[in-house]
């Protein structure tokens, strides 16, 4: 008897990674840059992403795709800082956004109001690491509060980033947690990685993170 065995994870892969390449192109006709942020439930996605858009949301043209696993609540605590749709994602379980999500997101959006696109994955260090969204970059955050060796326990996340950024800095006297050795670690993994400190609840840091926003939607306009 003859036995087939079919790769279903490879085909589900192979075809989300089309989609995304169609977002990829979608959002590069109308110049919008995109950042994924990835990182572990609790690292503060959601707030750095609310102080961003106080600060930045008009100045960049922002908008959101946010995803979770059953509720809207972060996309609400969002739309107060933005008079922007954001797009709200319930996956019904599942621990990571995917290509056709996102697709399907972008169509409540004006992308042609939009120069900086921020997708906020699911909590969750494994699964999207995977799944390529059309972002230009996926950025990792990880807090001080998580032990320096998120990057050794989770090295797809972190070699599949572009930017780490360590968050809740504010809590550093509080904490034995070894900045120092957190970036060796990450760099370990990926010797490409380039790193944000900051507090959000503080503000420090939060500087060179919006100089950083600016410079990247400006390589984005060929500025």
């Amino acid at each position: 008897m003859a036995v087939r065995t079919i790769e279903v994870r490879e085909r589900v892969m192979a075809r989300n990674d089309e989609l995304a390449g169609a977002v990829r192109g979608r959002l590069a006709a109308h110049g919008v840059t995109a950042l994924n942020l990835v990182s572990s439930p609790g690292a503060g996605k959601t707030f750095l992403l609310e102080k961003t858009l106080a600060a930045l949301g008009e100045e960049l043209d922002i908008a959101v795709v946010t995803g979770d696993v059953q509720t809207q609540n972060d996309a609400d605590r969002l739309a107060r800082h933005t008079t922007r749709l954001v797009q709200a994602v319930v996956t019904g379980g599942a621990c990571h956004l995917d290509a056709l999500q996102v697709s399907a997101a972008l169509d409540a959006i004006d992308l042609d109001r939009t120069r900086l696109l921020f997708i906020e994955n699911v909590g969750n260090l494994v699964c999207p690491a995977s799944w390529d969204l059309g972002e230009l970059h996926k950025v990792v955050l990880f807090t001080v509060t998580e032990g320096e060796d998120k990057p050794l326990k989770y090295p797809k996340m972190f070699q599949n980033s572009r930017y780490a950024v360590l968050t809740k800095t504010d809590l550093l006297p509080y904490v034995p947690f070894d900045v120092a050795l957190a970036k060796a670690n990450a760099l370990q993994v990926n010797a490409s990685l380039e790193f944000f400190e900051l507090s959000a609840t503080t503000g420090a840091g939060m500087d060179a993170w919006f100089e950083f926003l600016r410079s990247i939607v400006k390589q984005g306009a060929g500025v």
